[in-house]
């Protein structure tokens, strides 16, 4: 019998879009940051996770999210 284990970065891509789905976008990026200091590419992971949002967007979302 064997497990398979994920990767660590498949882990911190799916913890990243639960906070998404919880917190405005702003916040998880630097919440993003912070944990990334020294690890990893944040930049890389930004980008996948912000690919087609605008800043426009990202306005409307944290607004949504802010109940505002």
């Amino acid at each position: 019998m064997s497990i398979q284990i994920e990767t660590e970065q498949a882990a911190v891509e799916e913890a990243a879009g639960i906070l998404l789905e919880r917190m405005p976008p702003s916040k998880v990026a630097r919440l993003l940051s912070a944990w990334q200091v020294g690890h990893g590419d944040y930049l890389a992971l930004r980008d996948k996770l912000f690919t087609g949002e605008t800043v426009d967007s990202l306005y409307q979302k944290a607004k949504s999210a802010s109940g505002k």
